[in-house]
């Protein structure tokens, strides 16, 4: 399986800083029906991209400091960094396609 960072208030700026390559986070709830439904094919996604992206998952529940931070306003939102800097953002359930177009854009662009 590729790459998965538990992401937290505390540790998000420092785990997006010590990542080498881009990193998609997933701000995400337990509670959300789509977030459910992306969770594996951000598995998929991982395992398919390793070495190239990590990934990482933000509980807005528990760490709404760092969602608010970013205006995250719905969930799923992923947002793609690179070197500390977002470079794209993805809001609500996307299918699988769609999701790695918009990855291969935001890491080769």
């Amino acid at each position: 399986m590729g790459m998965k960072i538990v992401l937290t208030d505390a540790n998000f700026g420092e785990e997006l800083q010590k990542s080498t390559g881009p990193v998609l986070v997933d701000f995400y709830a337990d509670w959300c029906g789509p977030c459910k439904l992306i969770a594996p094919l951000l598995d998929e996604v991982a395992s398919e991209m390793e070495g190239k992206l990590a990934i990482g998952k933000l509980d807005v529940d528990a760490n709404s400091k760092t969602a608010m931070k970013f205006g995250v306003m719905s969930i799923p939102t992923m947002i793609i960094f690179k070197n500390g800097t977002e470079v794209k953002r993805m809001v609500g359930y996307q299918d699988k396609a769609t999701l790695v177009k918009n990855i291969n854009e935001a890491v080769s662009g």
